[in-house]
């Protein structure tokens, strides 16, 4: 291992990280061609504030509050676009020829010396917290934006809503290097929902206006509201991307959208069209393959839940269903689980509808009910394929969990989904389906049911004073409350009404013997979750009680995705 120098040196020093974290964190920077405290903070290990501080003291720059900062006093025309985009730097002020930028890695003297090359000035650095810098750097950059400035007559050379006109507007758009403002606002409501961290985008037309929402840690807002005699561009414009038939609007279409950020990193778009009264509505479903490989560590398990999923994922056959509603983070949790299991001894095949996340070396399949091609059929052809561990996107019939069960029980391991509400119904769903109650507890191993609630934000977030009896109503234990540290929302400009991310709040029951023996016997949904509660395995409720406790999100969030 290399001997560390600078910031990361002086980082080990205070132990906030192993000096084998902080290489890794090296590594991980040079491979996404991103700077160390980029890295850093996105890895979770650190936080922005403390490297600023000890950044401080080693290269003796000022920590700069950028929060506080007039963004309409800065250079606009200095520094490049693509410089600030390339090293996250923005310029704050000049005075003569000197120019003063706000940078999170003073080691970076990369971008320094590109500044002062390009722009011929002496360039001098400030420092300022990664989190709050790369804020700024969105808000500037979207400020210096025009792509939607009066849209509204602009666009009437061009009618899209003509197949043979939106071909000719489509060339002409690769030849201008998509300039044309429909263009250019399409491009930045996709760009804004990716920065902003967003899942879902809803192009919606009403009778009389057209918005335009996100859907932010599961909740909708709008975000733009475009004039309504341009519905019909904007369908066709998206239709245009997503290669669908753009000429047919009468019924739902389906298509797909891959946009290139960088060399490194492309985030694909679900897109689904529907005939609304007003015309089509849109919605757009953001894919980002990173998410699959946040790691277990990320999502927000309990160390005993970790436990029980890892050794289910290390047995040779068997099958792990995870089952929760839409949104909730099934696939992020099934891709996890493949992403662990991918290693090249490893047989994956993979049915999906659709396939949401690219991932090499996992032979994935889109289901195609048209020509045959559906739950069933697809499994019955992995077992043809010499598989050690098949995905199956949902169970849906009898057919298809047949199947899934009998590969669980000749030496497959089998990963699923159901749509149901906890561990204990995802079995009566099985035994009201058909399936055999000695299949389903010879074949299940594990069931993971979950939800997605806000998380806190760090920077924000106060301590939250609350009767002891209302917490004990509420389902805490005394021993939770022991060692509790609840918090409550607030909100920042870091934040949306202080909340900022998700986290996973999950039951994960393991099928012991007393469980299998409740299922043979045809025993329902209720005595079976009282049996996982006498085993030990915690229910939703307890489990966002305990992100609560912990003060990683509150109690009324906790109340939102959970009930008593």
């Amino acid at each position: 291992m290399a001997a560390l120098t600078g910031l990361p040196r002086r980082i080990v020093e205070q132990n906030l990280v192993t000096a084998r974290q902080a290489q890794e964190i090296i590594e991980k920077s040079i491979q996404d061609k991103t700077s160390f405290v980029a890295a850093a903070v996105a890895s979770g290990q650190l936080k922005s504030r403390d490297i600023a501080l000890l950044a401080s003291e080693e290269f003796g720059l000022p920590v700069l509050d950028i929060s506080a900062f007039d963004f309409d006093l800065m250079p606009q025309d200095l520094v490049s676009r693509t410089l600030i985009e390339k090293h996250r730097v923005l310029p704050l002020f000049q005075r003569g020829n000197r120019l003063f930028v706000a940078q999170s890695d003073p080691s970076a003297m990369m971008a320094i010396d590109e500044i002062k090359f390009n722009t011929g000035m002496t360039v001098e650095a400030t420092l300022v917290e990664e989190d709050k810098l790369s804020a700024a750097v969105d808000r500037y950059l979207s400020a210096n934006d025009n792509a939607f400035d009066d849209l509204d007559g602009e666009l009437d050379d061009v009618d899209l809503e003509d197949p043979e006109a939106a071909a000719k507007e489509q060339d002409a758009n690769k030849e201008s290097g998509d300039d044309a403002p429909i263009v250019r606002f399409v491009n930045k409501m996709l760009l804004d929902a990716i920065k902003g961290g967003s899942s879902d985008i809803h192009f919606e037309p009403y009778e009389k206006r057209y918005r335009v929402r996100y859907r932010t840690d599961g909740l909708l807002h709008e975000v733009a509201s475009p004039p309504i005699n341009l519905a019909g561009k904007i369908a066709a414009r998206l239709k245009v991307m997503s290669r669908m038939d753009i000429s047919e609007r009468r019924i739902p279409q389906d298509g797909r959208i891959k946009m290139k950020l960088s060399k490194n990193k492309a985030i694909d778009f679900r897109v689904n069209t529907l005939p609304t009264l007003w015309g089509e509505k849109i919605v757009l479903r953001i894919l980002d393959p990173s998410s699959a490989k946040l790691g277990i560590d990320m999502l927000g398990y309990e160390p005993e839940q970790k436990d029980l999923y890892m050794e289910a994922l290390s047995k040779p056959q068997g099958m792990i269903l995870v089952t929760g509603p839409t949104g909730s983070g099934k696939t992020v949790s099934l891709y996890t689980g493949l992403n662990i299991l991918n290693v090249e001894g490893t047989n994956i095949s993979t049915a999906e509808d659709p396939v949401e996340i690219n991932l090499e070396g996992i032979n994935q399949v889109n289901v195609n009910a048209k020509v045959g091609l559906d739950f069933a059929a697809a499994l019955r052809s992995f077992l043809r394929q010499d598989p050690d561990v098949v995905m199956v996107g949902e169970i849906r019939d009898l057919d298809t969990a047949s199947i899934a069960i009998k590969a669980a029980q000749t030496g497959h391991l089998v990963l699923s989904t159901l749509h149901t509400n906890s561990a204990a119904e995802t079995l009566t769903r099985l035994a009201n389906m058909g399936v055999p109650s000695f299949n389903i507890a010879t074949s299940v191993t594990l069931i993971i049911a979950q939800r997605l609630a806000r998380r806190l934000c760090p920077s924000c977030k106060e301590p939250a004073d609350l009767p002891q009896e209302a917490l004990i109503d509420a389902g805490f234990s005394e021993a939770m409350l022991a060692s509790a540290e609840l918090f409550k929302p607030v909100g920042c400009d870091q934040c949306k009404n202080g909340y900022k991310g998700r986290v996973g709040i999950y039951e994960v029951v393991k099928i012991t013997d007393p469980i299998s023996r409740i299922i043979m016997e045809g025993g329902n949904s209720i005595e079976i979750s009282d049996a996982a509660r006498k085993e030990g395995f915690h229910d939703l409720r307890v489990s966002a009680l305990q992100k609560v406790a912990q003060g990683v999100t509150s109690l009324e969030e906790a109340n939102r995705v959970t009930t008593d």
